[in-house]
């Protein structure tokens, strides 16, 4: 297509994503109090593990409430429509792959966003101890005064590290494909990445227990092993496909 073409297309893709949004986030104010108690569950958890004499969740300034209802929701819309926009994303891009390219590009979705939704789930599950901890290190005579939206901010962060980080394998094995990473490098790694897959969980779980950084540095662990077994199996039906792969290299070959 000619540039214009091109631009106009884009222009459709846009227009088509903000009423996507548009009507994600009119749905969202919709159920506003059904996202609000489940962002807020997780903190409510820790509350009654503490006793509510250990911390309150507060509101700051006159207007904070009327600009909650509207990020939530503008949050939601975002995250509930994201296969749709995504789509379109993908719709624009998809004319210019070729049938390979685009036969991976499919397999990677189709397993990349599964194990984004899964490392999500395990990132909700450990926020309520997370949260607990965070708040334990306060004085027992001191009342934790926690703003919701550095809450929010918090439990954003949180899921959007277990979801990133579940994704790791996924770029090991499409890197193993590139031909980037062999699995004789991954093998020979493998006890300093396992020590960095820790490292990692540590820094970024924002609640600093042992706990949560577990809940997401063995799981990655597993789908690291899993990605490396993938990766061998791949570098070997590499060399079969290659021509004399069954040939010694120390066997001169026959002149004729």
């Amino acid at each position: 297509m000619a540039l214009s073409d091109h631009l106009r297309e884009l222009r459709a893709r846009i227009i088509k994503v903000a009423l996507i949004l548009a009507v994600g986030f009119c749905v969202a104010l919709v159920f506003y109090d059904r996202l609000f108690d489940l962002v807020y569950n997780p903190y409510l958890d820790a509350q009654r593990a503490l006793g509510s004499h250990r911390t309150q969740g507060v509101t700051e300034g006159v207007g904070a409430g009327f600009l909650l209802y509207f990020k939530l929701s503008g949050l939601a819309a975002v995250v509930a429509t994201s296969p749709l926009w995504l789509y379109q994303i993908w719709a624009f891009i998809l004319p210019a792959l070729l049938p390979r390219e685009k036969r991976w590009t499919a397999m990677f979705v189709a397993i990349a966003g599964p194990l984004f939704i899964l490392g999500v789930v395990i990132g909700y599950v450990t926020l309520p101890k997370g949260v607990q901890i965070l708040i334990s290190f306060n004085h027992s005579g001191v009342l934790n005064l926690v703003e919701f939206n550095d809450y929010l901010s918090f439990f954003i962060h949180t899921l959007l590290m277990f979801g990133v980080a579940f994704e790791i394998p996924v770029f090991v094995v499409m890197l193993n494909k590139a031909g980037v990473l062999p699995a004789r490098v991954l093998k020979s790694a493998r006890p300093w990445i396992v020590l960095g897959i820790f490292v990692f969980a540590a820094a970024a779980t924002p609640s600093t227990d042992p706990f949560t950084m577990c809940m997401m540095a063995i799981p990655m662990c597993i789908l690291y092993g899993i990605a490396e077994v993938i990766a061998r199996v791949s570098d070997r039906r590499k060399e079969a496909r290659k021509p004399y792969a069954d040939l010694d290299p120390d066997q001169p070959s026959p002149l004729p």
